[in-house]
Formats: C-alpha cells, sequence, structure tokens
C-alpha cells in the first residue's frame, strides 16, 4: 500500500483562460475546473488510477465539501476530523501553459488535530509499502511537522518514506538529517537551491548542463537521504542515489497546465518502484507522468493511457 499524507488540503479551483493574463484588465473564461486536491492526495489519485492499493490520509471535518467530493470519487481516503475547514487555491492558466497559483494559507484549528494526524499516519503506516509526505503545512503547524513525523515512522515501520514540501519544513527536515532522512526526495530546481545554497541549477539543466545539479543532490545524499529526483521543468528530471544519476529528457509536448505535474512524476516513480523496477525506469515513469500532467488541462491527472514512456530518454550522468 502507499500512504500519502496531505497534511494542508485544498479544493483546488483552476480557472483557464483563452489569452495571457493581463494584470487590471477584464477577462473571459474558457474553462473552470473545480477539485478535491493537495499534493498527498495527487499523488494518491495518480497512484490509484494506476492500480495500486492506496490510502489518502488527511484532515478535514466530516461534512467538508472537500471530503464529499473525495468520497464521491471513490479514492480510498481517511479524514481526521478538524475545527477549521479545508482551505480553497485558485490557479489561473494561461494559453501557453504559464501557471499562477493563489494559495491560502489552511489551518485546522486546533494543536490537537495534528497529534491526531501524526498518529494516524504512524498507525497505518505499519501496512504500507510507502509513505509519501507531501506538500504544505497548515499555518499552525510547527514548521518541523514532517521532520518529527519521520523520526516517530522509523520506530515503528519499515515503509520506505517520500518527502516532497518546500520552505520552512524543507528547511526543517534538513536541519534534522540524518535522524529525519527520507529514502526520496522530490525536490525542484528551486527547492534544491534552497536547502544546499547553489544557484542557477535549472537555467545550467536548460542548457543542457546537469552536473551542478547532480552535485548539489549528492550532497544530501551525503548527509543521510536515500535518493533526490529533482524535476528541473521543461529540461527534464533528475535522479541521484548513492551510487549515480541519471538524467531523463521528456517527450514533445504543448504545456496546458503544470498543476499537479510535479504530484504526478513523485506517484509515476512510487508506481514503478511498486513495481520493483530499476532507478533509471523508476526515472523515466517519472517524466512519463510529469509530462503527461503538463499537456492536460486544469487539473486533471494523468492516467496509464496518457503515457509515453518510449518518448522519454534516460542516459547515466558521467561521474
Amino acid at each position: 500500500m502507499i500512504l500519502t499524507l496531505t497534511a494542508n488540503p485544498s479544493i483546488d479551483r483552476t480557472i483557464a483562460l483563452s489569452q495571457p493574463l493581463r494584470r487590471g484588465e477584464v477577462h473571459r473564461i474558457a474553462a473552470t475546473y473545480d477539485e478535491a486536491g493537495g499534493k498527498g492526495v495527487n499523488v494518491a489519485r495518480v497512484a490509484y488510477d494506476s492500480g495500486l492499493d492506496v490510502l489518502a490520509l488527511f484532515p478535514s471535518p466530516a461534512r467538508d465539501p472537500f471530503t464529499i467530493a473525495l468520497g464521491d470519487s471513490g479514492l480510498p481516503h481517511l479524514a481526521i476530523d478538524s475545527v477549521l475547514p479545508v482551505r480553497a487555491n485558485l490557479t489561473i492558466t494561461e494559453p501557453d501553459g504559464t501557471t499562477t497559483k493563489i494559495n491560502a494559507p489552511g489551518g485546522v484549528g486546533s494543536p490537537g488535530v495534528l497529534t491526531l494526524l501524526a498518529s494516524a499516519v504512524v498507525e497505518e503506516a505499519r501496512d504500507a509499502k510507502w509513505v509519501a509526505l507531501s506538500g504544505s503545512l497548515p499555518a499552525d503547524a510547527q514548521p518541523d511537522f514532517y521532520a518529527r513525523l519521520i523520526t516517530e515512522l522509523r520506530k515503528v515501520t519499515r515503509a520506505r518514506i517520500a518527502v516532497d514540501t518546500s520552505d520552512q519544513p524543507l528547511l526543517e527536515v534538513i536541519a534534522h538529517l540524518p535522524a529525519s532522512a527520507p529514502d526520496l526526495l522530490k525536490p525542484n530546481a528551486e527547492e534544491l537551491e534552497q536547502i544546499t545554497g547553489e544557484t542557477g541549477l535549472e537555467e545550467a539543466a536548460a542548457s543542457g548542463d546537469f552536473a551542478p545539479a547532480a552535485k548539489a543532490a549528492r550532497t544530501l545524499i551525503d548527509r543521510g537521504v536515500g535518493t533526490v529526483l529533482t524535476t528541473l521543468g521543461s529540461a527534464g528530471a533528475l535522479l541521484t542515489t548513492s551510487v549515480a544519476s541519471w538524467v531523463a529528457t521528456p517527450p514533445p509536448i504543448q504545456p496546458k497546465s503544470t498543476v499537479g505535474a510535479g504530484d504526478s512524476a513523485l506517484a509515476g516513480y512510487l508506481v514503478a518502484a511498486s513495481a520493483g523496477l530499476p532507478e533509471p525506469d523508476r526515472l523515466r515513469y517519472a517524466v512519463a507522468y510529469g509530462s503527461a500532467a503538463t499537456a492536460l488541462p486544469g487539473t486533471r491527472l494523468p492516467t496509464p493511457a496518457h503515457l509515453d514512456l518510449t518518448a522519454v530518454t534516460v542516459t547515466p550522468l558521467a561521474p
């Protein structure tokens, strides 16, 4: 089973424009999409649609529109009753795929909810093969929530742990290494720069030079992280382990929305890992899923029918 935690879930409304966004002007909406989302929920959706056993865990009032919508979707889930309603986020997409996100901070309203949430993760993780801790934390959570949770998980389960977060929660995970070291860390280029102090990684990758990103990722491996999956925008992605690095370049696509692309990439890796595929193929699946998400409008997430695995090129990076 893949267990995902979405500590700060959201109702995601995506507005698709038929022309570029111009501040201060009136625009016409081409389409709107509403989805019960959040990074962990997105990972669970993609993995579930790929045929895997999943459980999406999150805080939400029992009759919140978020929980009702997720129940209607059929996705296996467990909601921890919270005091505050689930936040609503807004995403604006333009015809060229440019995506503008406006996110609410969110909150659960009580420290007791967060305690129950952490306890539920630890309990459900006993039967999991992977635990994915994804997304931001609610405003009333301590920023070291993920770091402490990883430490607790290591005491009770052999499940492998994946982390995809940013800003202070990510910095706290790194600050508490090696005790908080995940088996898989999935930063984008900006996040990898934030936690390693390196700069210009995405620009270098865009020009075909992946060595700086690989070098930065290896500093995290040296501190205890198992594997680093770095997404590098249109340049593709980089997978770094203790023994090697591989680069994957995506197929040519017409971008429509980047919503859920990183979540889909993480799900693709987990799908391949669950099938026992080697690291290069895990990277191939990650990039295929992430690219497929970018080619879909709004909040739509890819299924196996959207994949073009043969169009993803994976090559080892010279030491």
